[in-house]
């Protein structure tokens, strides 16, 4: 007699199980649909996505790590691919659209892959091995020329390109980026980005954006009767309050008279004078002070003819003092000229309703601001974006292994070579080598669909173009584009870029493709 096996269950009742081809077919969709939505705001025409969140606040970019960050995105497969921007984002600043449109391309090519019956394994050591083909292919493209002002203003240009600059404007930011890297940057591959700070007004165009070889803080002076400018000033960072001490403890005094009440006061005075005249005998002209001061010791400031700031965020404060040499200083006992920081001139400036700070020519000057400028909040926000992804690449260009063709023509030198060294991959691995490179393909392709090209009779002159001259691209011209020689034309990004696009695209795909059971609980 036999006894029947009661099933056994594993997970509980509310989890929900997908495997095999099932589990493999979601992800890869989700991949991929996360990859189309920013596949349109690709090169140089590009369009926008306006993307408007709960509480009604809406963000206009065409930055593919922006796009994604604020799309809200729950799947879990689709989360890798705004990982992938993020850390595009984070390594090199830019590049996040091209590593998630290649992303999507991978997964695309693995799909059909898996319908031929090629096992998940054999696809990631075949994209693993066409990986590395394409990191020899960048290696070979990378050009043989100093990094000199003028390709480092190209490199820039070509980042901003497209990113709501305008195309007139574009070469004088670019400009304004390479001034700024090139003050702050000692050329010993350490770059801090806290020295180069970016503003943001409304109010004029983005042409009259302007380098400050110092700091530019949004702060007012405390009295109305405080100098606007300062010439030479000497500068005092303060993190304390310059109010009436309290003490640790809770304590009441009973006054009993007059006499005593009197004293009191007089007490209070002399503390916050003594505030006052001990900055004004160590000879303090400026004062940042990220804590309040106190009315009477404001009046008693400007009556010595001192510029103060109070409340400064800490930001700022860090800054001014980096750009002047200051100490952040505790407390107003035992000053030393040696805290304090020297400024060649700090000037407040008009824009509109409002009123900013120059900090200029400090002592440890190594700390500029690009005051940019725009007509709306919307054009300053994307601005800021290109400015900052600018900054990131020059930078990157520098420190990081030089520049290459850009407007696609990296990725058909890419593809062209890893075509050629699939013939020496063997067994089913060729394939996915062989998809490797049509997916990478896809990227000049996505390029001349948004400039208006048909993609295949382009991608077919950029194969002749690039076995006849050893380099095509799709360059922008007027309202569509044109194959043509991007280096030529000035189109150039940093190697840095197309190296971790390739790496984190690459990662993520395969780690996509290699899943075949997804458990979710609820």
């Amino acid at each position: 007699m036999s006894t029947r096996m009661q099933p056994l269950y594993v997970l509980s009742s509310d989890s929900q199980r997908t495997s095999g081809g099932d589990a493999q077919s979601s992800n890869i969709r989700a991949g991929k649909a996360v990859a189309s939505a920013v596949r349109t705001t690709l090169g140089p025409r590009g369009m926008d996505k306006m993307l408007v969140d709960s509480q009604g606040n809406v963000v206009v970019t065409n930055d593919g790590a922006t796009i994604l960050a604020e799309m809200d995105i729950e799947h879990p497969a689709a989360q890798m691919i705004v990982e992938v921007a993020q850390t595009q984002e984070e390594s090199v600043g830019d590049g996040t659209t091209t590593a998630s449109v290649l992303t999507g391309e991978l997964l695309t090519y693995a799909e059909d892959l898996l319908d031929d019956d090629l096992h998940p394994t054999v696809i990631v050591e075949g994209y693993h091995e066409a990986a590395r083909l394409a990191q020899e292919a960048i290696d070979e493209q990378v050009l043989d020329a100093a990094l000199d002002d003028d390709l480092l203003r190209s490199v820039a240009e070509s980042s901003m390109t497209g990113k709501g600059t305008g195309d007139v404007t574009a070469d004088v930011l670019a400009g304004h980026v390479v001034d700024a890297v090139r003050a702050v940057h000692d050329g010993s591959g350490r770059f801090d980005h806290d020295d180069v700070r970016v503003l943001t007004r409304t109010g004029a165009s983005s042409s009259a954006t302007e380098l400050v070889e110092g700091v530019v803080v949004d702060e007012e002076r405390v009295r109305e009767g405080m100098p606007r400018t300062v010439e030479d000033a000497t500068v005092a960072v303060f993190t304390t309050k310059l109010d009436i001490r309290e003490g640790e403890s809770d304590a009441e005094y009973t006054i009993s008279s007059v006499d005593q009440l009197e004293a009191a006061i007089e007490a209070e005075e002399a503390e916050l004078a003594g505030y006052a005249d001990a900055l004004a005998d160590a000879g303090v002209d400026v004062l940042f002070c990220t804590k309040s001061i106190a009315d009477r010791v404001a009046d008693r400031l400007a009556r010595h003819g001192i510029l103060a700031f109070d409340s400064v965020k800490s930001s700022d404060a860090k800054a001014v003092a980096r750009a002047t040499g200051a100490k952040q200083l505790g407390d107003v006992k035992d000053l030393d000229a040696a805290d304090f920081g020297r400024a060649e001139r700090i000037s407040i400036r008009r824009f509109g309703e409002d009123e900013l700070t120059f900090v200029e020519g400090g002592d440890a000057a190594k700390t500029v601001t690009l005051l940019l400028r725009g007509g709306t909040e919307h054009v300053v926000d994307e601005l800021e974006r290109a400015i900052t992804d600018a900054v990131d690449v020059t930078v990157a260009a520098i420190d990081s292994g030089g520049v290459v063709p850009g407007a696609g023509a990296t990725e058909v030198a890419i593809a062209e070579y890893v075509r050629s060294h699939a013939g020496g991959v063997r067994g089913r691995k060729q394939l996915a080598v062989e998809a490797f490179a049509d997916a990478v393909e896809a990227l000049p392709r996505t390029l001349a669909t948004n400039t208006g090209m048909d993609p295949i009779d382009a991608v077919v002159e950029l194969r002749s173009t690039f076995d006849r001259e050893g380099v095509a691209g799709i360059i922008s011209e007027g309202r569509t584009g044109a194959i043509g020689d991007p280096v030529e034309a000035g189109v150039l990004d940093p190697a840095a870029v197309k190296r971790e696009a390739i790496t984190a695209a690459t990662e993520a795909a395969t780690m996509i493709v290699r899943i075949d059971d997804v458990i979710a609980a609820n």
